[in-house]
C-alpha cells in the first residue's frame, strides 16, 4: 500500500492501534500528538470514545483497521487475542506490518511470526517497558525483535512510543527481554509486599515501612555496579570470587527471613524459594562462592 494513498508522508503516515486498554489508549494520543493519523479498533468500541474525540478513526471491524495503515500495532492481554481478532482479516494482512506489543511467551512470539510470515504480513514482537502514563516521555523505552529492515522502516514511528531498543532477527528476542524484565519487576514487587507485612506485624504502617524499603530497593541496582565495573563479566566468564558475600553467608541469612516469616505466621513462599537457591549450591559444594553462584541451580534446577 502506498502511504501516498491515504495523503500522507512516511512521517505522518497512518498507524492502525488495535486494543485500547490504558496502553493503547496512550500510544494512540502519542502518535496522534505526533500528528499522525491513527484508526483505531477495539473489541468493546466504547473505549475508543476518548481518542476518537482526540482525533483517532474509530472502524467497525478488524479488516478494515488493517486495511488502514502499512503499520498495525497490537495492544492486547496476549498472542491467542490476535489470531481471535485477526482470524477474520487474514486475507488483509499482505504487505503489513504487525508490531505485537502484548504479553506472552518468546515461544508464541516465534509462533506469531510464522503465522504472520504465512499470510505475507511482516512480524515485529516488542516490549514496552513503562506503564501507560509514561508512553511517549524521554523515560520509555521498548524493546523489539524482528526482521531489521521492518524495523529501521519504521523506527521513526515507533521512537514516538519510546526510545526503541532493538535487540535482532528472532522474534523471540524481544518478548525474553521483556518477560526477563518483569521477573525483576515482580519479584521485587512480592518482596517489597513481603516486608511490608513483616514490619506490619511490629505495628508499624506501610506509610512508614514502604519508604526505608523503596530506599533498599533503589540501592541493589548501585551495589551491584560497586562490586564490578561491568556486572556479569564474571559470570559469563563461570567466576564467582567469594571475597564478599559468599553463598554460605547470604545462605545463612536466607534462613534467618524464613524463620522470622514463619513465626510472624507470613506466608514464606517467596522466602523459601529463595532459601532453596542458597541451600542448592550449598550442598553442590560451592558455599564459600559468590552469590551469584546460585545461578547454576537456576539454569539447571535437577
Amino acid at each position: 500500500m502506498n502511504e501516498q494513498q491515504h495523503g500522507t508522508t512516511r512521517q505522518h503516515s497512518t498507524v492502525t492501534v488495535i486494543g485500547l486498554g490504558p496502553m493503547g489508549q496512550a500510544m494512540t494520543r502519542t502518535l496522534l500528538a505526533a500528528g499522525h493519523p491513527v484508526t483505531v479498533w477495539n473489541r468493546t468500541a466504547g473505549r475508543a470514545d476518548g481518542v476518537v474525540a482526540d482525533g483517532a478513526v474509530l472502524v467497525p471491524t478488524p479488516r478494515e483497521a488493517v486495511e488502514a495503515s502499512d503499520l498495525v500495532i497490537l495492544s492486547l492481554t496476549d498472542y491467542q487475542a490476535m489470531y481471535d481478532i485477526l482470524d477474520s482479516a487474514t486475507a488483509s494482512l499482505a504487505g503489513r506490518t504487525l508490531v505485537n506489543l502484548s504479553s506472552d511467551t518468546p515461544d508464541r512470539s516465534r509462533e506469531a511470526a510464522s503465522w504472520a510470515s504465512a499470510h505475507g504480513a511482516t512480524f515485529l514482537t516488542g516490549g514496552v517497558m513503562v506503564p501507560a502514563p509514561m508512553v511517549g516521555t524521554d523515560a520509555a523505552h521498548v524493546y523489539y525483535s524482528g526482521p531489521t529492515e521492518a524495523m529501521e522502516s519504521h523506527r521513526p514511528t515507533l521512537a514516538l512510543l519510546g526510545a526503541p531498543k532493538y535487540l535482532g532477527v528472532d522474534p523471540g528476542l524481544a518478548q525474553m527481554m521483556y518477560q526477563a524484565q518483569l521477573t525483576v519487576f515482580l519479584t521485587t514487587l512480592s518482596a517489597l509486599m513481603h516486608a511490608t507485612a513483616m514490619l506490619g506485624t511490629a505495628g508499624m504502617t506501610a506509610k512508614e515501612a514502604l519508604p526505608e524499603l523503596l530506599s533498599s530497593a533503589d540501592s541493589i541496582g548501585a551495589i551491584l555496579r560497586a562490586g564490578e565495573a561491568t556486572p556479569g563479566t564474571a559470570l559469563d566468564a563461570g567466576e564467582h570470587p567469594g571475597g564478599l558475600s559468599t553463598v554460605t553467608m547470604m545462605g545463612a541469612t536466607s534462613d534467618h527471613i524464613v524463620e522470622t516469616s514463619t513465626s510472624l505466621g507470613l506466608d514464606p513462599a517467596l522466602p523459601l524459594a529463595v532459601q532453596a537457591h542458597y541451600r542448592r549450591a550449598i550442598d553442590n559444594g560451592h558455599g564459600s562462592d559468590n552469590w551469584t553462584r546460585i545461578i547454576d541451580s537456576i539454569q539447571k534446577p535437577h
